[in-house]
């Protein structure tokens, strides 16, 4: 059976969070009433003028930095021509042969370790078109189309990367680290539900022997994918529907295709569109865009630390590679997370207790790290009474729900709860002989070598003291007690 390598790269349109458009001074705000932010600029009428919008350069340029591009000092817009109804201009203020920047990379992380970089193409700004809203539940089915333009004008970058990526899941990787990079220049939402971060695939398969250009082998593009996971499993499907058709012997057709994210497959849309398709050609009312030395220079000052440097952090901390990825994942959770290990000295409790049973309340309830009820100080007061012996894990677990519900201290909510840990080794006691006493069998059951007999024990003691006694302490006492029981015997 013929082999073939997968060849993948990847095209990511992020929008800008600017409060204005790219061009014009239309609120860039999500959700509105259609076709309430926009003006003759957007809306392309005869004698307007478009007006760089600065914030976006900015945020453009720390994109660039972040991902250790090349950022050129001289780069220039172009149009770029082709009709669609939400394309009010018929042509995209874009940047062709003279991008903002280029010959980035981005790392492919696995485990907490960098095991590839993919290297990125180029960067450029551009305006974001419109959107069509379908009558009907899907395009094939609807009755007609509504053109909603409030998203016209929108700035974004397009991060281009070289196809240096040889499976879905290289992929899905890029893209989880490229996330990662820009949510911590809080550039943009990146919510790919909204449509503030759309990924494109472009998928080839290069058969053994093969000698020429990867340039030059037929390409699919999956367009406008809606999710990390949907673009991974968009490239599966065509993986096998490409080497499915090269071993019948048929050949690939160069083509744009959509994903059905319910068959988990993709489907034709057109013919692939070429560089010259689009007759690009500069862009008559803008001058070239000019960054100075020591504009970049500032850029490059205020960036936060790369996701490398913040990954060794919490590694020296002590935190586990799967949890590392998760609070870097959120950078709302890394605050949480610096904020809380700054006042507790285990790291590893905080990481657990965070990303477990406060995870849980904050899902359940909708919230986030950045609007959770508890603070960082509020988990750490909860952790040192467990620390201290006040609460065993089972009592704390109950006191943060309580916590959560009624935004009050540890301290009050144990004392409203009634639920301070018995610690005093004489009132385990007592209770442990009545519990032996009462049940001789299940004890002689633990003496003839049945050891979940203890547990059962265990559990009868936790029960008769409502969970409040100290676990180690009744176990340790139930084992004593048993073995005076045996010696009486």
């Amino acid at each position: 059976m013929k082999q073939f390598e997968v060849i993948i790269g990847l095209e990511v349109h992020v929008e800008l969070k600017t409060r204005s458009k790219l061009f014009c001074g239309c609120s860039t705000e999500f959700g509105s009433d259609p076709n309430t932010h926009s003006c003759p600029v957007c809306l392309g009428m005869p004698g307007v003028l478009p007006v760089l919008n600065r914030e976006a350069v900015v945020y453009a340029t720390k994109a660039a930095l972040a991902l250790q591009c090349s950022v050129h000092t001289y780069s220039k817009f172009d149009r770029k021509q082709y009709f669609y109804p939400d394309l009010p201009k018929a042509y995209q203020i874009s940047q062709y042969d003279q991008p903002l920047a280029e010959y980035g990379r981005v790392p492919i992380v696995i485990d907490g370790v960098v095991e590839k970089t993919a290297r990125v193409r180029r960067i450029h700004l551009e305006e974001d078109a419109g959107k069509l809203n379908h009558l009907g539940q899907r395009l094939g089915d609807a009755k007609g189309s509504l053109v909603d333009l409030n998203r016209a004008g929108v700035p974004l970058i397009e991060i281009v990367s070289e196809p240096d990526m040889n499976s879905a899941d290289e992929a899905r990787l890029y893209l989880t680290e490229l996330r990662n990079i820009l949510s911590y220049l809080d550039i943009s939402d990146l919510r790919m539900e909204e449509g503030s971060m759309r990924c494109d695939a472009n998928v080839s398969l290069r058969p053994d022997g093969y000698v020429g250009s990867v340039e030059d082998l037929p390409r699919v593009e999956i367009k406008n994918v809606n999710s990390i996971r949907n673009v991974q499993r968009g490239i599966e499907y065509e993986i096998l529907r490409q080497t499915e058709l090269l071993q019948a012997g048929e050949r690939i057709v160069k083509e744009t295709r959509g994903f059905d994210d319910q068959k988990g497959r993709t489907y034709s849309q057109r013919s692939k569109e070429e560089a010259n398709d689009y007759r690009y050609f500069p862009e008559p009312d803008l001058p070239p865009l000019i960054l100075s030395d020591a504009f970049i220079q500032d850029v490059q000052d205020s960036l936060p630390p790369s996701t490398v440097a913040l990954r060794e952090e919490l590694r020296t901390a002590g935190v586990q590679p799967k949890d590392v990825e998760v609070i870097l994942s959120d950078p709302h959770a890394l605050i949480f997370w610096r904020r809380a290990t700054a006042l507790f000295r285990d790291a590893r409790m905080v990481t657990n207790w965070m990303l477990s049973d406060l995870s849980r309340l904050l899902n359940t309830h909708g919230h986030n790290f950045a609007t959770a009820p508890i603070s960082p100080r509020g988990l750490v007061d909860l952790l040192n009474l467990i620390m201290g012996g006040t609460l065993s894990g089972k009592m704390a677990k109950e006191v943060l729900d309580n916590m959560y519900e009624t935004q009050k201290p540890a301290e009050v909510v144990v004392h409203e709860l009634g639920l301070i840990q018995i610690t005093d080794a004489e009132a385990i006691k007592k209770v442990v002989e009545e519990t032996v006493a009462l049940h001789k069998q299940v004890v002689e059951d633990y003496l003839s070598g049945k050891e979940k007999a203890l547990g059962f024990l265990v559990g009868q003691v936790m029960k008769k003291t409502k969970g409040q006694a100290k676990p180690d302490v009744v176990n340790a006492t139930l084992k004593d007690v048993i073995r005076d029981f045996a010696d009486k015997t």
